[in-house]
């Protein structure tokens, strides 16, 4: 199993990033698109459509309120408006140094995001690419994180292996639990039956090979990841650089 390296722990800045600053606003935009296709996929009820259960959960855990979050269910399930409108897109491309990247983006408007896209790449040395010119570098894999100062390593791998966890990867901080995408919920929910301190849960796009970067080079990659995360049409971000911690912490901190 390839590690996430670099860009797991960038993203982990990222999300504690964004629950602190200013970017909470935008936050908010993006579950809420993420909270509507998930009912437009598998329905208004949680207890029936796995992917809403995890964007209820995830938007709880950046503040978003109950009443915001039934709301925009109840919206999505009367069909119409923004709801009909959206769709799910992933788009391909190179960043500086050969990095691969993917995005899953959410629109209403599929010309003005490729658009918007393409200038973001083309502004921080990268290039928007054709579908599957970089898909083949990457695998789909639920990914869950725990912290290790919240368990022991010999019982959080007895207990993913039971859950029916694929695979785990031990970082410094943390632990990557690697699930098949099918899986992914029903090992969540069975960690914190046992007892695991969960600290994210999500579908990702597991590189099968990593870029080693570090100095300006790496400095440069992270720009682009960044100003790709800030557009509020594109929901996640997977890339196959691995940078060094102090630069990862340096960059989100600036």
């Amino acid at each position: 199993m390839p590690r996430m390296a670099g860009h797991s722990k960038w993203h982990n800045i990222r999300e504690r990033k964004s629950k602190q600053d200013a970017r909470r606003g935008q936050m908010f935009s993006k579950l809420s698109r993420e909270l509507t296709v998930a009912v437009k996929q598998g329905g208004p009820d949680p207890n029936a459509n796995p992917r809403l259960r995890m964007a209820i959960e995830r938007a709880r855990s950046f503040g978003m309120p109950q009443e915001n979050i039934q709301r925009i269910i109840q919206r999505a399930a009367g069909g119409g408006g923004e709801a009909e409108k959206l769709e799910e897109i992933t788009y391909e491309g190179y960043g500086p140094h050969g990095v691969a990247i993917m995005l899953h983006v959410v629109t209403d408007n599929r010309n003005r995001a490729v658009a918007q896209i393409r200038k973001i790449f083309q502004d921080n040395g990268g290039s928007l690419g054709e579908t599957g010119c970089v898909s083949w570098l990457f695998e789909r894999k639920g990914v869950i994180l725990v912290d290790k100062g919240g368990i022991d390593e010999d019982e959080l791998l007895n207990h993913a292996l039971e859950a029916g966890a694929d695979d785990v990867n031990v970082e410094e901080t943390y632990y990557e639990i690697y699930t098949s995408p099918e899986k992914l919920h029903d090992v969540k929910e069975e960690l914190e039956k046992r007892g695991v301190p969960i600290s994210s849960a999500e579908i990702s796009m597991i590189p099968k090979n990593r870029v080693p970067l570090d100095g300006q080079a790496a400095r440069q990659v992270l720009r682009l990841m960044e100003a790709l995360e800030e557009y509020e049409e594109v929901q996640r971000v997977d890339a196959n650089f691995d940078i060094p911690d102090h630069i990862l912490e340096e960059v989100a901190a600036g």
